[in-house]
């Protein structure tokens, strides 16, 4: 055998790309885009080395051109996710055994043909696939997921790296082990990176993964698992399957071989998953690693020293970017007063001058939200809003469904710091603010603490640095990732690992060796070099 110790240093972010007119990258673009809609494709799911189709074919349409088909899904059911889970359970031992260099450059490859040969068709497919515009897909389903790969490629390598010290007559290691049995991935719509990062992360540590998309991330996917096998990723080490989630975690949580599950979603699930996980302890070989990322209410606060434009951009950017189907997005404001009219006037403005409509006019900057259920829940807030005496809609407050699920950008103000919209997640362009007293700014962070059970993200908008100094001190536990003087959205890997706590997930971190530590089991092994050959110690000898 060939010993080597291999470097994989700290790479850089992939460099954005701006989509400006005239450009080669919105040329290539838009030939793409116009490319996968000529094409309706049949999806199958990818169990082991089988690609499988079903009877049951569900079809894909863009959320904001409801009556067009990209393709059709195969439906599975139960027999499925068995078969993912045995699939898996029989590529584990070869996984685990390869060689890290060649496990990781598995990945490096993939990250490498995502920023070549397929970006556009990454890009693509979230635009139309999630309705994403072209710089929102951009940072996503290219830059992100490309950061993901080659940024834990590097830290898995430091992890490695980490040994024990050892005495005189004896040497110390540490081997770090995949979990026993398999892990379970389930991913949302809102962020192709994070339907890439949840599965590759654990398999990057060796893991086996079944991996259960949302249904209306199914299209990039697809995509993404198509250029994983490409850059040759072995059948059965992650398992590409689409299932109800009852059915699913029938399955999974009552498998004696399920080692832990990788989430990203709601709270609500979450819980459910964390409950039954619980209630079947007894049945698994060792304890699942439990990690999620859920939702948030994500606030803005300004002091009265804010710059007005640079809070009314912050508001505007990360309340309203991809519809704010964020769960980092800015969703509740509290307004100094002596700022307050002409804050409110610039959002007015702001939100006034947007564009909405597809995707493939690029100078849209709203999209539509992603399906009806979401589009008649968002619905259902501003019809109440219109209608309570606590809560004015600003602006915004329409919707229309009949081409595609369109909300238009909405804020709403209220006298009341606990109305409704201030306190639960919306997941759409819904902005509510509260204006507080300006000399009250300590007991307004006290309220923001207060308010939600989420702490996910959040911001401070001042110039006082006493005024940022008292916020990252009050808020230490209302967000996971705190920002100041910025929007309280677009964490970019390698520079601010995602999570955050309370309601909203575990804080494990993606991006970060945080979270890889999560698929890893750690083995210590000693060898004694001249080991004793009696059991009396000098202690017990007699004087």
């Amino acid at each position: 055998m060939y010993q080597g110790t291999f470097s994989y240093p700290l790479p850089a972010n992939e460099p954005v790309l701006n989509y400006a007119p005239g450009s080669k990258e919105r040329e290539q673009l838009k030939a793409t885009l116009a490319q996968l809609k000529s094409e309706q494709i049949e999806i199958p799911m990818y169990i082991g080395a089988e690609k499988v189709y079903t009877k049951n074919r569900v079809p894909i349409h863009p959320p904001h051109e409801r009556n067009f088909i990209l393709g059709y899904f195969s439906r599975g059911d139960k027999k499925h996710v068995q078969q993912a889970i045995d699939a898996a359970l029989a590529a584990k031992e070869q996984w685990a055994a390869m060689s890290w260099e060649n496990r990781a450059n598995i990945f490096l490859k993939a990250a490498d043909l995502i920023a070549t040969k397929y970006r556009f068709h990454m890009n693509g497919a979230t635009m139309l696939g999630q309705s994403k515009n072209a710089y929102q897909a951009e940072i996503d389903s290219a830059c992100e997921i490309i950061d993901f790969l080659r940024f834990n490629v590097h830290y898995l390598s430091e992890i490695y790296k980490q040994q024990p010290i050892s005495s005189p007559g004896m040497h110390n290691r540490v081997e770090y082990r995949p979990l026993e049995g398999f892990v379970l991935a389930v991913t949302p719509f809102n962020f192709t990176a994070i339907g890439g990062n949840l599965p590759t992360s654990a398999a990057m540590c060796g893991n086996v993964v079944v991996w259960k998309p949302a249904d209306t991330q199914v299209y990039s996917a697809q995509m993404f698992m198509r250029i994983l096998k490409e850059a040759g990723l072995p059948d059965g080490v992650i398992n590409l399957i689409y299932v109800d989630g009852p059915e699913l975690g029938d399955v999974c949580f009552n498998h004696k071989d399920f080692a832990g599950v990788h989430f990203t979603g709601s709270t609500c699930v979450f819980n459910t998953m964390w409950e039954t996980i619980g209630r079947n302890i007894g049945k698994y070989k060792s304890y699942p690693r439990i990690v999620g990322e859920t939702g948030g209410k994500d606030f803005v606060i300004a002091h009265k020293s804010a710059d007005p434009d640079v809070l009314v951009t912050a508001l505007l950017r990360g309340a309203f970017e991809y519809q704010g189907q964020k769960c980092s997005a800015a969703s509740r404001a509290y307004i100094p007063s002596n700022i307050a009219k002409e804050v409110k006037k610039k959002l007015v403005d702001g939100v006034r001058s947007f564009k909405m409509g597809t995707v493939e006019d690029f100078s849209n900057f709203i999209n539509a939200v992603i399906d009806e259920k979401s589009f008649d829940k968002i619905k259902g807030y501003i019809d109440r809003a219109k209608k309570d005496k606590d809560a004015t809609i600003l602006v915004g407050g329409d919707y229309d469904k009949k081409e595609g699920y369109f909300i238009s950008p909405t804020i709403i103000e209220t006298k009341n710091p606990q109305y409704v919209t201030m306190c639960e997640e919306i997941f759409g362009p819904v902005l509510t603010l509260y204006v507080y007293p300006a000399n009250q700014f300590e007991k307004t962070l006290e309220l923001v603490n207060q308010t939600s059970p989420y702490a996910l993200t959040g911001s401070i908008i001042a110039t006082d640095r006493y005024a940022v100094e008292l916020a990252t001190q009050k808020l230490s536990n209302a967000a996971g990732n705190f920002y100041i003087n910025d929007k309280p959205t677009g964490a970019v890997v390698g520079q601010q690992p995602f999570g955050g706590g309370r309601a909203s997930g575990t804080n494990d971190k993606a991006g970060s060796m945080l979270n890889l530590y999560r698929w890893l089991s750690a083995r210590t092994i000693k060898e004694t070099f001249n080991p004793p050959t009696d059991y009396r110690y000098p202690f017990l000898s007699e004087e």
